[in-house]
């Protein structure tokens, strides 16, 4: 089995508040894994460390075999570490993040024109792909402010698979939607999931969508893992007094 991502004792800290105490986990190639827990337990924190948007205080995050720099390291050399990866792993904000200048169009081909340097015909070409495959084919030109909120997050999921990244990482994406929209978007996502073709991580409340789309379910409080195993188990029989209080209040 290869491992793309793996924290070993990982802790960070946000000045006198640690908010992951020595949290260990793997997720290998191809799987699908639905990151649940209580606000503050480190669910977005752990995913701005596989990403580089943050740095571990001790212990190790390892991305599709690089070893991410502790903070201790100047931040300099953390982003010239960071680089060549951030091609490889894709974002997906809760709060969309789209840049107002630019179209659905142009938001989906800037990093390929930029980062990768592809041509801007064939950018334009993939990019019309993507949107076609989220489902905005006719929104291609349309500006994130003439965009509804399940659009704007579709447009940026779209954006995130530019690159052709390995590695997907999503930041409770429909926390900020209303029911109709939120169905669009985990449908979208129930797509990705069900390639199987890159390593995808989602921080959700979306019971349902973990239970259906992930192959495993991980539960964080206290800036730890408390359980993880196969989605259906995990959601249906926790073994974890602390996991079950969880659900069923969010159920």
């Amino acid at each position: 089995m290869t491992v793309d991502v793996a924290l070993r004792g990982v802790v960070k800290r946000f000045g006198a508040a640690t908010v992951l105490d020595g949290l260990s986990l793997e997720v290998a190639r191809g799987e699908v894994l639905a990151v649940l827990g209580p606000s503050g337990s480190g669910k977005s924190t752990l995913l701005r460390l596989l990403n580089g948007l943050e740095a571990p205080d001790a212990g190790a995050v390892s991305v599709l075999g690089a070893v991410a720099p502790l903070a201790a390291v100047p931040e300099a050399a953390r982003e010239r570490a960071w680089l060549p990866l951030r091609r490889r792993v894709g974002f997906v904000f809760q709060a969309f993040h789209l840049y107002p200048h630019r179209t659905a169009l142009g938001n989906v081909t800037l990093a390929p024109e930029k980062v990768l340097g592809a041509d801007p015909d064939a950018a334009r070409a993939k990019g019309l792909a993507l949107l076609a495959r989220v489902g905005l084919a006719d929104r291609a030109d349309a500006w994130p402010r003439e965009l509804s909120g399940g659009q704007r997050q579709r447009v940026a999921i779209a954006r995130a698979l530019a690159t052709d990244p390995e590695v997907l990482l999503f930041d409770e994406p429909t926390s900020a939607l209303d029911p109709e929209t939120t169905g669009e978007v985990l449908a979208v996502m129930r797509d990705l999931a069900a390639e199987h073709r890159r390593t995808i991580l989602v921080v959700t409340h979306e019971v349902r969508f973990a239970r259906e789309a992930a192959d495993r379910v991980a539960f964080l409080d206290g800036g730890r893992v408390v359980e993880v195993g196969p989605a259906r188990e995990v959601l249906d029989a926790p073994r974890e007094p602390r996991t079950r209080a969880f659900l069923d209040r969010l159920l």
